[in-house]
């Protein structure tokens, strides 16, 4: 959610704000924003609408010809998207200038505190309360002290924030800190860079330093200095960016949700590879030993969306492998509905980015109880993993579009991989079930790889279906659990309503939704259930739906009931999701491609949301 990025060196900045806010423009926003320090004071300009918006203000107005800016861009919060919500603020004597990204919790009592000081605001935002305390403490008891009034600012708020800062009486220095949203420096040569994620500063640089909570950084073209609360100087580590500039961008295609789908194979090949040594899975990343899985009594799978997908996924898995009881909960629920939670409680936290407001909170719950946490994420050095007991890494590689397709494939793998190993260190499995388990798991690249070469019916299907109104996907058992994500995959980018239920819910309400025309896809691939889903489809066809069946190849006896048909390769039952949900991955990118929408950047949705 929203995107920061800053620039201090000896070239404008404005051309490297809009190229770095572009390359966040995935994370999703309705306006943006810049500051410039130049001709002695901060100049502002800032847009309701696209960067496209923003830059014809500032081609149409004079330039902003200074060499030390920040950049915003806003995914509405606290008031309605328009220019003056848009970021950056300025404080009322336009001696500070602020971008934001999170939320200030008790901004409404700082806000009346400051108003009975005579402070005026201008906008609705929390974010305005921060640019107005700085000024007010910079003026007033903090005597002009920099570090002492951003230190005084971050003891006043609540909630959570990545802030780029710029004051008037400073024009070499930018100030940034971050508590519970991510905010990245990047080393230059004679510049450096602020920026929320990797992509918006990889044209120039590989080298990073992460800036952890509570943390305060001053930046200057040639240097960068950290400090914590006390104001005590911190080392910190900088890390080089494996990945290249070209992974960042689409490539030839169309979309970057397209790529992404496309690049399945080879991010789960780099996600199960190097974790297999002499044909058994090696996790070194996990600390859990026999001894203590002995005592786990319980396992709990938390994420938000695609994530907690995962999780309902990954609950099959478990169960039938591992043998301990699991539950899979939204983050947003889970600390709010007070947790049964001990030492003897096992949980897996779920997500891309590592900064998900809801699983951070989450996880800071369990780890309050004593819980053993593993946390599988995408971002190295992100705030999940350096809370968690033992972290795994999908290292996927960047996923850009707002749709994620990748990060579950890999997680997905991630979850199978832990299941059997864990399963292995019970010995609850036998040998030949590894055996045949690790073999499957090895062939998953290749599995992907055959369904996106049916990509052509998926095309025809689309085209028959993108004027729907609704759709609904059934499944049972993992079957069900794909059908979430698969439902999701559509209503993310086509903005068609979708829903999905357990086939064996049907008659339980749902089925009085179908009537002549109503488009039902059908999971029927994992084979215990086989016969029992054939009877929902069934049961949907003698109330007029048009049905799409998707089971594993061989299976053609679903033919006599349904309109259209799907096959994907057999595989073991708990992996299914990972070859089911590719088509339907594409399913819905046609679907949305057809309907003329904005596939990579879907309205209202963020990639990365780092509020609650």
């Amino acid at each position: 959610m929203c995107g920061i990025v800053g620039y201090i060196g000896d070239d404008r900045a404005v051309p490297f704000l809009l190229q770095g806010l572009e390359k966040l423009e995935y994370r999703g926003y309705d306006s943006a924003g810049v500051a410039i320090y130049g001709g002695g004071k901060i100049n502002i300009v800032k847009a309701k609408g696209r960067l496209s918006v923003l830059a014809g203000v500032l081609d149409n107005n004079k330039p902003l010809m200074g060499t030390l800016g920040i950049g915003h861009t806003r995914w509405a919060t606290h008031g309605a998207p328009s220019d003056v919500n848009s970021h950056p603020h300025l404080s009322e004597n336009e001696k500070f200038a602020v971008v934001h990204n999170g939320i200030i919790e008790n901004y409404l009592s700082l806000k009346e505190y400051l108003g009975k000081k005579g402070i005026e605001f201008q906008s609705e935002t929390d974010t305005e309360v921060v640019a107005q305390l700085l000024e007010y403490y910079y003026n007033g008891e903090c005597e002009g002290k920099i570090l002492d009034t951003i230190a005084k600012v971050m003891s006043k708020v609540e909630g959570s924030y990545a802030l780029g800062i710029i004051c008037e009486d400073y024009p070499d220095r930018i100030f940034c800190v971050r508590k519970d949203s991510p905010l990245i420096i990047g080393k230059g040569d004679g510049e450096n860079y602020l920026a929320s994620d990797i992509p918006a500063i990889l044209s120039r640089t590989r080298e990073i330093v992460r800036i952890k909570d509570k943390e305060i950084c001053v930046l200057t073209k040639n240097s960068m200095d950290f400090y914590n609360l006390d104001l005590e100087p911190i080392e910190k580590e900088t890390e080089t960016i494996e990945w290249d500039i070209a992974s960042a961008e689409k490539g030839g295609y169309p979309h970057f949700m397209l790529k992404e789908i496309h690049e399945q194979p080879d991010a789960v090949r780099k996600t199960v590879s190097p974790r297999i040594k002499d044909g058994r899975i090696a996790l070194d990343e996990i600390s859990l030993t026999a001894e203590k899985l002995r005592n786990i009594n319980k396992i709990y799978f938390i994420g938000c969306g695609t994530a907690y997908h995962v999780g309902v996924a990954a609950k099959y898995t478990f169960e039938k492998l591992v043998r301990i009881q699991t539950e899979a909960d939204v983050a947003s629920e889970f600390r709010y509905r007070e947790p049964l939670l001990d030492e003897n409680t096992l949980v897996l936290i779920t997500s891309q980015s590592g900064e998900t407001a809801d699983t951070l909170a989450a996880l800071r719950e369990a780890k309050k109880h004593g819980s053993h946490v593993i946390s599988i994420v995408n971002v190295v050095g992100s705030t999940i993993a350096n809370e968690s007991d033992d972290v795994i890494y999908t290292w996927a590689g960047p996923e850009i579009s707002v749709a994620s397709t990748k990060a579950y494939s890999t997680q997905l793998a991630v979850m199978y991989m832990i299941a059997i190993y864990l399963a292995d260190l019970k010995g609850a499995i036998s040998a030949e079930d590894y055996d045949k388990y690790m073999a499957d798991l090895q062939a998953l690249p290749e599995k992907i790889e055959e369904t996106l070469r049916e990509t052509e019916k998926i095309q025809y299907f689309a085209s028959k279906s993108f004027n729907a109104n609704d759709m609904y996907f059934i499944g049972r058992n993992v079957d069900y659990a794909v059908s979430l994500e698969a439902s999701l995959k559509l209503k993310e980018i086509s903005y068609i309503h979708s829903e999905a239920y357990t086939g064996g819910e049907l008659k339980h309400g749902p089925i009085s939704l179908i009537e002549p025309g109503t488009l039902v896809i059908a999971f029927a691939s994992y084979g215990k259930l086989f016969d029992k889903m054939l009877s929902n489809i069934k049961e949907v066809k003698a109330r007029g739906a048009v049905v799409l069946g998707v089971t594993t190849q061989g299976r053609t006896e679903i033919e006599s009931e349904t309109d259209f048909d799907f096959y994907v390769p057999e595989v073991s039952d708990f992996m299914l999701p990972s070859v089911e949900v590719v088509p339907f991955q594409l399913f819905a990118y046609y679907v949305a491609a057809m309907r003329g929408c904005d596939i990579d950047k879907p309205r209202n949705l963020a990639k990365s949301v780092t509020v609650e």
